[in-house]
This record gives structure tokens, sequence and C-alpha cells, in this order.
């Protein structure tokens, strides 16, 4: 099993068909978490239970994060999540990686991150702290 990063494949496909709507806020988006054994890589088109991460704290589904805005910076496309981070409290897991993804349209995929190494958490906080939405830096860029 991997946990590769990268925008979807058929989120590509998709959004040149029109199924996304991450401008105007009509779609919920949601951040899932991950173990190291999972299978979520630019082939993963739809969010599902296997390999999710379990704790109190931590609901099936991941949380809601903030997509309102699109911005075209020269000749690169980026959605600006409103500086909103992820976070759980009082959580024990451990994580290697995150699905983001539409939950709206029928939990279709968007990006998959890794965060480079598994991060244990221990009746703590996570945070999925998002860099600052620019041309050079947001999660979701098309250049």
């Amino acid at each position: 099993m991997a946990v590769i990063a990268g925008m979807t494949n058929s989120f590509k496909q998709e959004i040149l068909e029109g199924t996304h709507d991450l401008g105007l806020g009509e779609d919920e988006i949601k951040i899932a978490l991950y173990t190291s054994s999972a299978d979520i890589t630019p082939g993963t088109t739809v969010y599902s239970t296997t390999e999710e991460v379990t704790s109190s704290g931590y609901d099936a589904g991941g949380k809601v994060i903030a997509s309102q805005g699109i911005v075209l910076s020269g000749s690169t496309v980026y959605i600006d999540f409103l500086d909103t981070d992820a976070e759980w409290t009082g959580v024990t897991f451990v994580t290697r990686g995150a699905l983001i993804y539409n939950s709206t349209q029928s939990n279709k995929s968007i990006a998959v991150l890794d965060f480079g190494l598994e991060i244990t958490v221990t009746a703590g906080t996570f945070t999925v702290k998002f860099p600052t939405p620019d041309a050079d830096d947001a999660i979701i860029r098309i250049r």
C-alpha cells in the first residue's frame, strides 16, 4: 500500500466536465486522515473508510474545509482555503496522509496529501496546516 501525493487524475477530468463547484461554495469539501497502510494515490477516485484513521475525537469522513475562493495569478489558478486549517483535539492515532474530497459530489476525490512520515498523536491535537494560498504554495493549483 502507498500514500502518494498529488491532485487526483479523476479530479482533473471532472473539473473540465464541470462536476465540482469549488468557487461558489456550493460543494462541501472535506479532508480525511489515513494510516500508512492506506492505498491513496493520484489514481484514487473517491473517499473510502478503508485504512482511515480511527480515534475518539475523529469522525469518519474527516473535517469540512472552506474552499470558497478560486484565484487566477498570472498563469496559475489555485484554490484558496481561506486560511482554514483542519484540527482534531483529544485524539490518539498514527497518520501518514490525507485525502481532500468533495462530499457533495458523491465523495469524489480531489487531492492526496503525503505527510512524508508517520505522525503519532497521543491524547493531543493534530492540525493539518494549509500553506499560504498563492500561486507557488497553494495545495491545489494548476499551472
